[in-house]
């Protein structure tokens, strides 16, 4: 018989860490305060990358760095109130910015993204979603001519080095991948990714598989989390429910049960919204890489995703990002009429070293960490249960697991 476990955290990452539990014989209790994916899984562009090899680092140079503090682009916001408390953290990214440290961390990235798209189509193997998804890939495009070559060069080194496939474009070509847009000189084809149409869909998805085979969805309040003898205890709509181990899936929340427990974790959130339009003139998600945000056909419309806005978690909403993005995505194709009356804001959740945190909670018995994915938790969630549940059950593992071990913040 399996082990007991609770899972905090009905996202991504964690309904996918509730179903390779499940998978091994472990009874498994997955508890969210709301429904599978409804939060930051649901708020994303929908990708399923596997040309995500180098992370998103700190700007770096003068000119990149004072047009954020100018906030003079659309793809950077910041609440000026919430920098003192993001400084030192902001500082060590920084640091794992510069080039020696970030050729490490990308390379150490980059192995959990080789696994992404198999992962994810095991699981669909038996749960489902195919019907969610298009294998067309997107497309990254620019306004100036030399900067498509820079970017085309860059895929080039990627190819290369990692083996991801791209096709470059010139203004012919993208007009005959996606005819409706507007003003560019032309870009790069990621051919392999998988767009997903409903990000929040597929997760439920994964989340009825997780129950017909036996676990248990409950809604309840992860903060809650304590110590019961031997193992843990967290109290749900039906009562307390107890267990030998527990998973903090907690995402851009994970620092609130984290901290208290005594775990000084370098976490902090970059901010996102998005809006949809109704229309569809587009077949593939599309990048404007001049201003860092995204174009992504859902089933809902066209969803305009915006860059980072670095805020206290909770703090309201200030979607300046989201006007100006929306301004300029008018430009590049007929837009329509907004669906929503007001954007969706959602979080996401980072580290310093920009790589997620995935392993045995150095301090307590029985308590594992699964956070920290940042811009790539709907992708890299299914690869990352998959090793967290090796670490758990003592397998071998897809990947070293020692670059994300909590001991490396220790």
């Amino acid at each position: 018989m399996g082990k007991t476990v609770i899972v905090l955290g009905a996202g991504m990452v964690g309904v996918s860490t509730a179903v390779q539990l499940r998978m091994r014989g472990d009874q498994v209790i997955l508890l969210d305060r709301r429904g599978p994916g409804q939060e930051t899984s649901y708020g994303n562009a929908g990708l399923i990358q596997s040309e995500a090899v180098q992370p998103y680092g700190f700007p770096m140079g003068l000119a990149p760095l004072w047009k954020v503090v100018r906030k003079a682009g659309v793809d950077v916001n910041y609440h000026l109130d919430a920098l003192p408390s993001l400084a030192g953290v902001l500082a060590q990214y920084r640091r794992n910015s510069q080039p020696a440290s970030y050729a490490r961390i990308a390379l150490e990235f980059s192995r959990l993204v080789a696994h992404a798209i198999a992962s994810h189509q095991e699981l669909m193997d038996v749960a489902g979603g195919q019907h969610l998804v298009s294998q067309h890939g997107w497309i990254k495009v620019l306004r100036a001519p030399r900067d498509v070559a820079a970017l085309v060069a860059l895929a080039q080194i990627l190819e290369r080095e990692f083996g991801v496939p791209h096709q470059a474009l010139d203004t012919a070509s993208l007009a005959q991948l996606e005819p409706q847009l507007r003003g560019f000189a032309g870009g790069v084809h990621w051919t392999e990714p998988w767009a997903v149409n409903d990000p929040g869909a597929l997760v439920q998805q994964y989340s009825d598989y997780f129950v017909q085979q036996g676990g248990q969805l409950v809604r309840g309040d992860a903060l809650s989390l304590r110590a019961d003898g031997s193992g843990w205890q967290v109290d749900s709509q039906q009562g307390p429910v107890s267990a030998e181990q527990v998973v903090i899936a907690l995402g851009p929340w994970a620092p609130e049960l984290t901290r208290p427990l005594g775990y000084r974790l370098p976490l902090f959130i970059k901010r996102g919204y998005h809006m949809h339009y109704q229309c569809q003139p587009l077949s593939r998600p599309v990048h404007d890489a001049d201003n860092g945000f995204m174009l992504a056909p859902m089933q809902r419309g066209l969803r305009l995703t915006t860059g980072a806005e670095f805020a206290r978690m909770g703090s309201p909403a200030t979607p300046v990002q989201l006007a100006k993005a929306e301004a300029i995505a008018r430009t590049m194709v007929d837009l329509g009429p907004a669906v929503e009356d007001q954007p969706w804001l959602g979080a996401r959740p980072c580290t310093a070293d920009m790589k997620p945190v995935i392993g045995a909670a150095p301090k307590h018995q029985g308590l594992w960490f699964h956070f920290g994915h940042a811009h790539q938790g709907f992708t890299l969630g299914p690869a990352t249960a998959k090793l967290l549940a090796q670490l758990m059950h003592g397998e071998a593992t897809l990947v070293d697991p020692e670059p994300y071990s909590p001991l490396r913040f220790m």
